[in-house]
């Protein structure tokens, strides 16, 4: 079961309005690759409490002067170091319990 922060719910307006970020920006940020909001059958965007945190988080790194392909080369650092350290742990806990792989 996933966690409320992670189920995409909120609109782009709305968005808006929490972040004080432009449509238009958020949008730019889909557009390079940093925040993938999921899309409703008539293609409405729709958002996730954790994409208005990471559109935050992109906002201050904008305003120290961050590139976006610098940004997203951190993001994809981060999901590496989180999928290596899960796979530690699964290892661990298989190793623990006598399991095997799945």
């Amino acid at each position: 079961m996933s966690s409320y922060k992670d189920k995409k719910v909120i609109t782009i307006g709305i968005v808006n309005e929490i972040t004080g970020l432009t449509c238009r920006m958020i949008r730019y940020y889909e557009s390079r690759g940093l925040i993938f909001p999921e899309r409703t059958e008539r293609g409405t965007r729709k958002y996730s409490f954790s994409d208005i945190e990471l559109l935050m988080d992109i906002a201050d790194k904008r305003e120290e002067g961050i590139q976006t392909y610098e940004i997203k080369k951190e993001l994809l650092n981060d999901n590496k170091k989180r999928e290596v350290r899960d796979n530690m742990i699964q290892g661990q806990l298989n190793a623990q319990f006598n399991m095997k792989k799945l």
